[in-house]
């Protein structure tokens, strides 16, 4: 199996044009997939339970006489749980723990204070009343997924959190099924695809109608999340998956060539990229690269992700490292040196940073605690992991006492005129004192 990665240094005359060709990700927008997923979501939208119905025997092949019949109970989901085997229960179950303790701490609490004249003034903290988890079903089944999701919204206080995963010909995953039963969530649908997404977004007979949609998925499923953004609100379009490795040399070269397989196994699309001030352990990487191929079950789509979208840089210093990391945002951020604490300062943007040579990625996949639902495509920038935030809304709260009233409505009325506004200036004027002048 090829073993091909680009080698690139900082130095090199043309590298800034050789940077932006790798970092280059345009999402292609599919005609084909737009057009089939309009006519689904308006189907769905328009004809509900019987749409449903339809696109799931289609696409699923799977029948059935009602959407009721497509929803899994309460005592399956226990009982999947039940039956797995010792090692993959006590997994979940540790998996579960550390998420739900973690996500525990960014719990935002309501607030307010008083001003001299009795005016209160703060902000009130809500969860959202329901919430969608969209799972991937048949090969791609994720229970870590689940936890990840369902595990926030819980903690947030999302009354009601509604799964939907499909089963290609029936066929259920059953840790998917656990994790949802130790993750609590309330209902199931073995619906998917874009069907799912309208049917979460829009409501239909059976189906409710959610406030949010979070969960990864294929093309269909993120083209319906992007058309029906507005109606119902959305995690992220997420791109490929990447891996940013920082390393002074001190790392295990084998460590590190796996922690850009991690990735790379993903898809053909994902990125791995190692920066390094040390050219000889640059070699070291790329020669365990070369051997460790050949042991990996998905060494074609590693292989082709890593000559097409992977690079090994060599930089001159680490400080010059930190700085090309702030322009690529990674989603995954290794920061596998010696001394993390002294390099983590100078990291602006990131999804997650994992802080020293024994911290991989694949940890965080898992069960270290943060969520792996995280920003790609270098929106980093301006975007954060998925969280407990995600799951709660904030309100304004602004009770005016009587003197209150009278100082800011003078303020308030004036700027109203300036803008034009009359009806906003008389209603602050009502509530002033005699000593404004306009007030009739």
């Amino acid at each position: 199996m090829s073993s091909q990665i680009r080698r690139l240094s900082t130095s090199d005359a043309n590298f800034a044009e050789q940077f932006r060709a790798l970092l280059a990700y345009e999402e292609q927008r599919d005609p084909h997939v737009e057009g089939a997923v309009a006519d689904i979501v308006q189907a769905v939208r328009t004809r509900g339970d019987a749409a449903l119905l339809e696109f799931t025997e289609q696409f699923d092949r799977v029948k059935a006489d009602s959407a009721a019949a497509l929803e899994i109970p309460a005592t399956e989901l226990k009982q999947a749980f039940d039956t797995l085997d010792t090692a993959q229960k006590d997994a979940l179950k540790v998996a579960a723990q550390r998420v739900r303790a973690f996500h525990e701490r960014q719990v935002a609490e309501s607030w307010e204070f008083t001003e001299a004249d009795g005016t209160r003034l703060g902000q009130r903290v809500t969860p959202l009343d329901r919430a969608g988890l969209y799972v991937p079903g048949g090969k791609a089944a994720y229970p870590s997924s689940v936890l990840m999701n369902a595990v926030p919204a819980k903690v947030a206080g999302v009354k009601e959190v509604i799964m939907v995963v499909p089963t290609p010909s029936g066929v259920k995953n059953q840790m998917v099924l656990a994790a949802a039963h130790l993750a609590g969530v309330d209902r199931v649908f073995t619906i998917g695809g874009a069907q799912a997404v309208a049917a979460l977004a829009y409501g239909t007979q059976t189906v409710p109608r959610v406030d949010k949609i979070v969960g990864p998925g294929n093309a269909y499923v993120a083209e319906a999340k992007r058309r029906v953004f507005g109606a119902v609100g959305i995690d992220m379009i997420a791109g490929p998956s990447e891996i940013l490795v920082i390393c002074d040399g001190s790392t295990n070269p084998d460590w590190i060539a796996m922690d850009l397989f991690s990735q790379a196994e993903h898809d053909e699309m994902a990125q791995s990229i190692l920066l390094s001030p040390n050219k000889e352990f640059l070699d070291h990487v790329q020669a365990s690269i070369k051997r460790l191929m050949d042991t990996m079950p998905r060494a074609t789509v590693i292989a082709t992700s890593l000559k097409n979208r992977g690079a090994l840089i060599h930089v001159a210093s680490m400080d010059e490292a930190c700085e090309l990391s702030n322009q690529i945002a990674p989603e995954h951020l290794e920061l596998s040196v010696e001394d993390p604490d002294a390099w983590v300062g100078k990291l602006r943007h990131a999804g997650a940073i994992f802080m020293g040579p024994y911290s991989s990625e694949s940890l965080g996949d898992y069960c270290a605690g943060p969520n792996h639902v995280l920003p790609t495509a270098g929106t980093a920038r301006f975007s954060s992991p998925l969280g407990v935030y995600d799951f709660q809304k904030r309100s304004s709260i602004i009770f005016a006492s009587r003197e209150g009233a009278s100082t800011l409505g003078e303020v308030a009325a004036e700027l109203a005129y300036g803008e034009g506004l009359p009806a906003h200036a008389r209603s602050a004027e009502y509530r002033v004192g005699p000593k404004f002048k306009k007030v009739n």
